[in-house]
């Protein structure tokens, strides 16, 4: 017996011996512990504790359970009005396992906190991609992806608005995974990123595995959306490609050779652009 479950036992029962109330009959307080039973051990309330796998929830049936056995214990030394009280307290601590055991609720909380942080940073990231397309003066391409950026946030907040998160998060990853890559191409050769600062060569090799890594994944999310079992040709022999180029971009690294690395994944990146536009995305870069 843990010593939660001990306390719990013996506050039920000060709460048993304190009370000052008519005892009711012996056989309702029976029939009243195999229903409380029934309710701990075989009800839908006791399926949903089971399921959830929720620790906390089964912790609170398991004090239920020590609760209910003292209340039968109760009511066979004769003591009615006890044990109709620590039934009582067997009840509620079932309830509360209950309330504890939904985690369908708690995963649709956790979504929409964590659907309404995301769109905060694509919007972000929308608002940096249209100031830095303005002051770079950039072209069609950078223009076409603010619009893209724009409808896919748009089309993420119509969705969850209608409670379709599983639908919504794919196009708002789709919608901050652009505004990113596109900044970053923007961004390259710019005076802005030419004056970083980087420690050493192996932290520049770090930034440009994060880079490729950004538009890894917003190949995937083209494809997930696209539905298609295979890639387009166009967009499969530059994945390809670039999967080759940093393949040995990672092994010049193991060598400690982190500048011939470096131009590797620049190369490697710049190919999955190709890929993306050819996914029917044109980003800058």
């Amino acid at each position: 017996m843990t010593l939660r479950l001990a306390r719990l036992a013996a506050g039920a029962s000060l709460l048993v011996a304190l009370a000052s109330m008519a005892a009711p009959a012996p056989d309702q307080v029976e029939r009243r512990l195999q229903s409380v039973g029934t309710l701990i051990e075989s009800s839908s309330a006791a399926r949903q504790i089971d399921s959830s796998g929720e620790a906390a929830a089964r912790e609170r049936r398991d004090a239920a359970r020590l609760i209910h056995r003292e209340a039968g214990a109760a009511l066979a030394r004769g003591d009615a009005a006890g044990a109709n009280q620590l039934l009582d307290a067997a009840a509620r601590e079932m309830m509360a396992g209950v309330r504890l055991a939904k985690p369908e609720q708690v995963a649709a909380e956790k979504a929409k906190r964590d659907f309404a942080a995301r769109l905060d940073s694509a919007r972000a990231l929308l608002a940096a991609q249209q100031r830095i397309t303005q002051e770079k003066s950039a072209g069609r391409e950078a223009q076409q992806a603010t619009r893209a950026i724009e409808q896919q946030i748009a089309q993420a907040q119509a969705l969850a608005a209608q409670d379709k998160l599983d639908e919504a998060r794919p196009v708002l990853d789709r919608a901050y995974l652009t505004a990113r890559v596109s900044i970053e191409s923007m961004r390259r050769g710019d005076t802005l990123v030419r004056s970083l600062s980087f420690a050493s060569p192996r932290e520049e090799y770090d930034y440009e595995i994060d880079r490729n890594d950004t538009h890894r994944m917003l190949i995937r999310v083209l494809m997930a959306e696209r539905k298609e079992a295979t890639m387009p040709a166009p967009m499969q022999a530059a994945v390809d490609q670039a999967a080759a180029l940093r393949a040995d971009a990672e092994a010049q690294a193991r060598r400690g050779d982190h500048a011939a690395a470096i131009r590797l994944l620049e190369d490697s990146t710049r190919e999955l652009v190709r890929a993306i536009r050819a996914g029917g995305l044109y980003i800058p870069g």
